[in-house]
Parts: structure tokens; C-alpha cells; sequence
């Protein structure tokens, strides 16, 4: 088994074109992006100012390792309203190769990309395009987990300089791509901070956020990692008493750090949405009440709202104003699990009722399509506090016990996370044994 030693930081993309500008104003899309081309010429493609429509459905999903032919993206859209007139960053939840993929979707307004173990798993067992790169890896001798961190450290890497001018324009608030430290170490307080060092070396960028799990052991890492002035996305938050336990690390972090200019160190805290209504509506259907029937598809949203009042509480006052003072920037509320498992319920349920200041929605391909199509951007998050603080303590007199489904679904997360994992190294074992016995 590799050890987080054995891979040396890979050398930047020189032949990335440092040219890229992104406009709000005027969003360039790339046309023309085939396939079996290489980065720098993917890049370096046609240039077509994109017209004033909205895009028609489908039009704006990315699809691993098929080049865009002759895509467009709209010229603005609902993305570059909930930034603009609202605050909200919009993130793309995906990364595959080619990662030029992602050029019409920054046109149309993401901000930011997230990543994890389940995401890599797919794009990397499902496609042809790690092929070359993985057969001269295992060639060389590398062994299996050592040749894929190398095979997810590029495609952070260039998704990095992708984003880079977003990241520059915003002074560092957006333009962000997250790769998470290995699920195996969700228990490990030590190995999460070692490989979280690791990491932030080896991608070696200035917009990269390394993802820690919210899981107890870990809590203590995230403050370490941030004292050592690294930025963290802190993922698998499904909790208010979690979600408050990761902002004390952020800020017990950036107390300890002893920077003067605190405004490199950033955050993001991944609060779980979807998920939570998954497991509490199988609870209200097995109560049965009428009063328990009708508040499912109700729980998820309401504690999120409750997470953004904690998330003004504790980024003010005395405390906060010192840190302010050192350039320290708010750890953004993030809403992950964004897709809707539930057909029945609409398909921005968990993108429209969230929308407000200072937050990141990172939206999966379904949900940022649907919200692209027909969402609409209005300030939400804030709007019915009192029905969120109605519903959440009306399923806890229903016997909803809050801290149970937080345990639960973190549970959950971390193991499939890590099957996820394990599956892929065991996909790439095989093709290596496979590459081995075909060069013999």
C-alpha cells in the first residue's frame, strides 16, 4: 500500500495558457474541444461570443470524456443572477476528464468545483481518458493508490488553472477546487492533517481547498490544518451541533495560526441537505401520523435554515472583530447534497429555498440544470425562520432525534465514501494486472 510519501508534487501545466479571462459581462465559450487533443490545444480553441438565450434543457450538462462539439452557453443566466443580485456562489459538484469540460459552465456562470472519492470513482472507471496517463504510471512501477492520487492530482491541478481568474477577480473568495484526503482516514485525527498537508503541497495551487470530513476525530484536524494556513472545505456536515463544532475549529484555527494577514487562510462548511430528508422521511412514514406524513420533504430545509442563523451568530461580535481586524474571512456555509432523491418533490428544492448571502449552493448536474431552466433567484434562506424553527421542533415532539440522524448520515457518507474508494483502487488493480500481462 502507498503511503502519502511516495508521490512527489507534480509539475504545474506550464503549457496552460495563462491568458484566460472570464467576464461576467461577457462570457467566452469554447467550441470545438475534440477529443484526443491535449490541454493546452483544448484551451487554445475557437472563441465564440455566446448568445442572449436561455439554454434549453440539457444543453449545459457535461459529459466526461465526450468534447463539447459546437456547444454554447447563454450569455447570462440564473447562475450569474444569484451571484450577482444575491450573493450565492454557484459550484459545479463533478470533475472528469477532459476537465476543459467544465469551460461552457463557467461561461454560464459556476464559480467553483467540488470533488470526492464517489466522483473520481465514476469519472475515472467509467472512462477511457485516465488510459494513457495510468498505463505510464504503472509502467514506470508505481504502485496502485500512489497512481491514483497522481490521476486525481492533475485533474485538480487543471481545474485549478481553470479556475484561476474567477480566484483572482474575487481576490480569493471564489475559484475554488476541492479534492478530499482519503476516506480511510475519517477516524484518524493525525493522517487527516498529515494528508491534508500532503495534498495542499502536491496540487501545489493558490484555489484549492483540501476536504476534511466533519467526523469527531476529525474536528481537531481542521483546526490544525487551518493554524498551518492551509484552506479546508469541511464535507459530511449533517448536524447543527456538528456544523457549530466545525465553525469553533475554523476559528480556533485561525486564533492559533499567529498570521498577521489572515485573508489567504479560507473555508467552506459542506452542509448536507438531500440526505437529511432521505432518512427522516423513512421515520415520519413509519410514525404514519397525518402530522407526520405532512412534514416530509420539510426537514432538510428547515435545519439549513437554522444553519444560517447560526452562521450570523457566530461570525460576529467581539470575538469575529478581532479576527477581522487580521484580514480573517467567513467560513461560507456551503449546501452539498443538493440533487433531489425524491421525484415526487420539485427538482430546485434543495437549490431555490436556500438561496442567501455569503453561501455556496454546489449543484450536481440534474440540480444545476433544473435551476439554470427554471429557477428563480430571490433571497430565501432568511424568509421563514420561524416555520424552519416551527418544523424542526415539531418532528423532534414527533420523536425525531436530531443527533441520531446527524450519527446516521455521517455514518453512512463515510462508508460510502470509502466503498467508493476501495472500489476504484480495485478497478485500477485489475487494469493494471491487465496492462502487466499484455506487456509480458
Amino acid at each position: 500500500m502507498a503511503t502519502i510519501s511516495k508521490l512527489s508534487p507534480t509539475t504545474p501545466s506550464s503549457s496552460i495558457s495563462s491568458s484566460i479571462r472570464l467576464r461576467s459581462v461577457q462570457p467566452l465559450c469554447f467550441v470545438g474541444l475534440q477529443k484526443g487533443s491535449d490541454f493546452s490545444s483544448k484551451i487554445a480553441a475557437s472563441r465564440l461570443s455566446v448568445q442572449g438565450r436561455r439554454p434549453s434543457k440539457g444543453s449545459m450538462i457535461v459529459k466526461c470524456s465526450q468534447g463539447w462539439e459546437n456547444g454554447s452557453a447563454a450569455k447570462r443566466t440564473t447562475l450569474h443572477d444569484l451571484y450577482e443580485l444575491e450573493g450565492q456562489s454557484p459550484w459545479y459538484d463533478n470533475l472528469c476528464r477532459p476537465v476543459t469540460d467544465l469551460l461552457p459552465l463557467i461561461a454560464s456562470g459556476v464559480r467553483g468545483v467540488t470533488s470526492n472519492p464517489a466522483i473520481f470513482q465514476k469519472a475515472i472507471s467509467s472512462s477511457n481518458a485516465y488510459n494513457d496517463q495510468f498505463r505510464e504510471l504503472v509502467q514506470s512501477g508505481k504502485d496502485i493508490e500512489t497512481a491514483y492520487w497522481e490521476l486525481v492530482v492533475k485533474d485538480i491541478q487543471d481545474a485549478c488553472k481553470l479556475f484561476e481568474p474567477i480566484y483572482d477577480k474575487t481576490d480569493g473568495g471564489d475559484g475554488y477546487v476541492s479534492v478530499e484526503v482519503s476516506p480511510r482516514l475519517a477516524d484518524d485525527t493525525k493522517g487527516t492533517v498529515e494528508a491534508a498537508k500532503w495534498l495542499h503541497k502536491v496540487v501545489d495551487r493558490r484555489n484549492v481547498y483540501i476536504k476534511i470530513p466533519a467526523t469527531a476525530p476529525c474536528i481537531p484536524s481542521i483546526k490544525q490544518v487551518i493554524e498551518k494556513g492551509i484552506s479546508v472545505n469541511v464535507t459530511l456536515i449533517f448536524s447543527l451541533a456538528r456544523y457549530e463544532a466545525v465553525i469553533d475549529a475554523y476559528l480556533d484555527g485561525l486564533e492559533a495560526s499567529g498570521l498577521d494577514d489572515l485573508s489567504r487562510v479560507t473555508s467552506v462548511a459542506s452542509f448536507f441537505v438531500s440526505r437529511v430528508d432521505t432518512l427522516i422521511d423513512k421515520m415520519l412514514e413509519k410514525i404514519g401520523t397525518p402530522e407526520a406524513l405532512d412534514l416530509r420533504g420539510k426537514a432538510a430545509v428547515a435545519q439549513a435554515t437554522l444553519a444560517f442563523q447560526l452562521y450570523q451568530k457566530k461570525f460576529s461580535g467581539p470575538r469575529w472583530e478581532a479576527l477581522v481586524k487580521k484580514g480573517a474571512k467567513k467560513q461560507r456555509l456551503l449546501w452539498a447534497s443538493t440533487s433531489v432523491k425524491n421525484p415526487a418533490y420539485s427538482d430546485t428544492l434543495y437549490v431555490a429555498p436556500l438561496v442567501g448571502p455569503d453561501t455556496v449552493s454546489t449543484m450536481p448536474d440534474q440540480a444545476l440544470q433544473a435551476f439554470i431552466d427554471h429557477g428563480t433567484v430571490s433571497r430565501t434562506i432568511d424568509a421563514n425562520v420561524s416555520e424552519a424553527e416551527g418544523i424542526y421542533s415539531a418532528l423532534e415532539k414527533l420523536g425525531i432525534d436530531w443527533k441520531y440522524v446527524g450519527n446516521q448520515l455521517e455514518v453512512e457518507g463515510v462508508d460510502s465514501f470509502k466503498k467508493s474508494f476501495d472500489s476504484l483502487l480495485g478497478t485500477l488493480q485489475e487494469k493494471g494486472n491487465n496492462l502487466k500481462l499484455v506487456s509480458q
